[in-house]
């Protein structure tokens, strides 16, 4: 199978423990290049993990003719300006959750990715998931009936020092939890938003820590979530749960978002009770793959643009509601 050549930018956790093994279970995908901040850091993780290349700049990276395809993990606040360099590279785009701060800098990069004739993918790993898909097709096809009432939430640790604890990184809970939350809404509920409710707490750095929000669609369903970075400091804790209610019925489920292995959820009908039980493989090598058949075979993105964009609308609404 061919292989398009992957570069990373950045050394962040996430490609360490999330990406880079993805990367290497894709039968589509190749470990070519890696930047970081500095040759040395880049080089360490070069020999870490297997690159053929290493680059101490971000624009070196973009330079070398053979990288196909970027994934930038980098912080929040740096995705609007090593998103669009990149493209502006011909190079593909997989970019970290948020992709954008806002909906304009969201429509800017995915009109940027059109004018240069590439792909640009916002990284929801856990959406490409098979949990997902069948919670999508229980929803679709009806076994609930119409679903009017999603509640879901995603509470993680807190931290004494973390780069989601700054402003000016595009930090707090929304930015890092809530985009799981509401993208896991607009994809189980096909109408727009048209009102939005939310009240957060605020750290002394200025981002949210701990979120609440309620959302109506004009089909008259409504959703509501909370998230927070507040189950201690620098620990594993976290929860999560979602429950999804139907005319007909309601579906439990407290499988982790992006969670791999056998997850199960739980539907309730009047015919009783039906569990799934579902194999997760690693949800982020699905969409590295997804990108590279995108790329090689002309396949649309699985998280669209439209999709992105929607998402990003949402969220704004959320911000201006917190005063953030």
């Amino acid at each position: 199978m061919e292989k398009i050549n992957w570069g990373i930018m950045g050394t962040a956790n996430i490609a360490r423990w999330a990406t880079i093994p993805g990367m290497k279970l894709a039968p589509n995908a190749r470990l070519y290049a890696v930047a970081g901040r500095s040759l040395e850091k880049a080089k360490s993780y070069a020999d870490e993990y297997g690159f053929d290349k290493y680059y101490g700049s971000y624009q070196e990276l973009l330079q070398d003719d053979k990288v196909q395809a970027v994934y930038i993990p980098l912080p929040n606040n740096l995705h609007l300006q090593w998103v669009t360099a990149a493209l502006k590279a011909k190079k593909h785009v997989l970019c970290e959750k948020p992709l954008a701060l806002t909906e304009a800098e969201a429509r800017l990069m995915f009109k940027t990715a059109e004018e240069n004739g590439v792909y640009l993918m916002e990284a929801y790993a856990y959406l490409h998931g098979p949990y997902v898909k069948s919670l999508k097709e229980d929803v679709r096809n009806g076994l609930i009936g119409d679903v009017d009432f999603i509640d879901t939430a995603f509470v993680t640790q807190g931290y004494k020092e973390d780069i989601r604890l700054y402003k000016e990184l595009g930090g707090g809970a929304v930015y890092d939890l809530g985009c799981y939350c509401t993208t896991m809404i607009l994809s189980l509920i096909d109408s727009e938003p048209v009102s939005v409710k939310a009240a957060a707490e605020f750290t002394d750095k200025g981002v949210d820590e701990i979120t609440t929000g309620f959302i109506r669609f004009k089909n008259g369903a409504r959703a509501s979530f909370n998230v927070g970075m507040i189950l201690g400091q620098n620990t594993n804790a976290r929860f999560d749960r979602l429950y999804i209610h139907g005319t007909k019925g309601f579906i439990k489920s407290e499988v982790e978002y992006n969670q791999a292995g056998a997850v199960t959820y739980q539907i309730f009908t009047e015919k009783g009770l039906t569990e799934r039980k579902i194999d997760v493989p690693q949800n982020y090598s699905l969409e590295i793959e997804q990108l590279g058949s995108c790329i090689l075979s002309g396949e649309k993105t699985y998280v669209t643009a439209d999709f992105s964009i929607k998402n990003a609308k949402l969220m704004d609404s959320i911000f201006k509601e917190i005063g953030y």
